[in-house]
Formats: C-alpha cells, sequence, structure tokens
C-alpha cells in the first residue's frame, strides 16, 4: 500500500493566509514558498513489515531526490544534527541556501558523498586512503584543497572545502542517487543553536521544498562533526572540536603518525 504524505497543518494555514492576497507580488513569492513536504522517514527498527519501511525509504528518496534535481534546499537527518542540502554544482541553490539561514557569504559550505572514493573527485587527497576508510563515514569532516571539478561558485573565497560522508543510510544513498555532491551546512538560522529535532527549525519549513523527519537524533550529538583540515601534508588541525574530538585525534596522531599544525612553522 502506497504511503501517502501531506502537509502539516500549520503549513496549510500559512499558505492560506498569504495566498488570500494575491495582488502583492511578496504574497505571491511566498505562496510559492509553501509547498514543502513533511516526509516521515520509518526507521529501520520500527515495527510492521519490511517491506514497508522499504517502500517508505524509497519514497522519501525519490521526492527528496526529485526535489535537488529541480534545484531546490531540502532539511535532512545526518548522524549529528539536521541539515539543509542542495545540489553542490548549482549555483542559484547554493546562493538560497546563504539566504535561507541567514549565513555570512564569507563562511564556507561542507559537500557531503556517498562513498571514499567520491572524494578524490571534488578533492585533492594527500593522506592515505586508509585513513580516510578509518574516520568515514562519521562525524567527521575533512578539509582538502579543492579540485577543478568542484563548482567554483561554491566556496569561492577559498581553495579549500570539507567533506562529509554521514555515517547514515539515508544520506549516502541520497548522494547515491544524486550521483553529484551536496552542498551540506546546519538546519538552523545563521548562529543559532543546531537542530536535532525537525521541530526545531520550524520557522525554515516554509523556505524549504522537502523536510526529512528522520526522528530526534540525540542531544550528544548537537556539537555537530568533528571538522579537521588535511590540507598540509604530514599535518592536521582542528577547526572545530565536534563530537568525535578525541577519537578523530587518536586515529590521526597514533595510527597515522599526522601532527597538530600549530600555525607556527
Amino acid at each position: 500500500m502506497k504511503i501517502v504524505y501531506n502537509f502539516t497543518v500549520r503549513l496549510i494555514k500559512l499558505r492560506e493566509t498569504h495566498c488570500s492576497t494575491p495582488t502583492r507580488q511578496l504574497g505571491a513569492d511566498m505562496c510559492k514558498e509553501m509547498k514543502t513536504k513533511v516526509l516521515q522517514l520509518l526507521p529501520p527498527t520500527s515495527n510492521g513489515p519490511s517491506v514497508d519501511r522499504e517502500t517508505n525509504r524509497t519514497e522519501v528518496l525519490e521526492t527528496t531526490v526529485k526535489a535537488l534535481k529541480e534545484g531546490h534546499v531540502v532539511a535532512v537527518p545526518t548522524d549529528t544534527i539536521y541539515g539543509l542540502a542542495c545540489l553542490a554544482q548549482n549555483s542559484e541553490a547554493i546562493r538560497r541556501t546563504y539566504e535561507i539561514k541567514g549565513r555570512n557569504e564569507h563562511k564556507p559550505l561542507a559537500i557531503c558523498v556517498g562513498e571514499v572514493q567520491d572524494i578524490y573527485e571534488y578533492c585533492q587527497v594527500k593522506v592515505k586512503k586508509e585513513l580516510l576508510s578509518d574516520l568515514l563515514p562519521g562525524p567527521v569532516t575533512l578539509v582538502f584543497e579543492r579540485s577543478e571539478l568542484l563548482n567554483s561558485d561554491l566556496n569561492s573565497f577559498t581553495q579549500l572545502v570539507g567533506v562529509r560522508i554521514p555515517n547514515h543510510h539515508f544520506m549516502r544513498r541520497l548522494c547515491q542517487m544524486c550521483r553529484e555532491p551536496l552542498a551540506l551546512t546546519s538546519a538552523n538560522i545563521s548562529s543559532h543553536s543546531s537542530t536535532v529535532e525537525v521541530n526545531e527549525f520550524q520557522e525554515l519549513w516554509p523556505k524549504l521544498a522537502v523536510v526529512v523527519d528522520g526522528g530526534p537524533i540525540g542531544d550528544e550529538n548537537r556539537l555537530g562533526s568533528t571538522v579537521v583540515d588535511l590540507s598540509v601534508l604530514g599535518k592536521y588541525r582542528i577547526i572545530r572540536p565536534g563530537c568525535a574530538l578525541s577519537a578523530t585525534v587518536d586515529v590521526l596522531e597514533r595510527k597515522y603518525g599526522l601532527s597538530e599544525d600549530s600555525g607556527t612553522d
């Protein structure tokens, strides 16, 4: 039986309110924004036949991919916090993401890919592939020099880019189905707290094409991913401690012999 998803009551009411003044261009623009689809993603361990869970996951993925391919911004769960995502190669969607968050245009967006080998297409990697596999997928963002294949309008002010592979089946599959990287940032208004439940960023819903509700992620993940700069050979630099600092540093130093870049050399 096909599962049908509806708009939330709150969004329907908002849409009706704004559409009652069609003569105003602002109202018309807001009406267009109110077509937000809030999709419930069933957890893998939910009760009920496995075929229902698989059907649910497929439908949510297909709807989200369609929105991304059309140039929209969506909200998605990850293994750390909820994020806003768009196609990294779509310059207009990137601009829209900054606008939605009210984010400073000189603050970078990360990219998200589905597999370790995808990183080599968009980044210039100076560490062993085994290091990437030890840290990814997981709650870590690795920063490298960008490759020429990556959209030059993404973080145009720097040659560096952070890349993520969340330890989250939905997100990995979403990247695989899009067949290109996603630009990824936290689902919140800039400078506000990160979010671990969809209702915590409800004020952004009307500006998004799809909101994927994957349930509560866990408050312990609110710090977000640990961000590590690996662009200098043999060195690492912690940009953001995040939620996996000690485990990440242990891998970098103990297993691969990297030393912390103090910036004084």
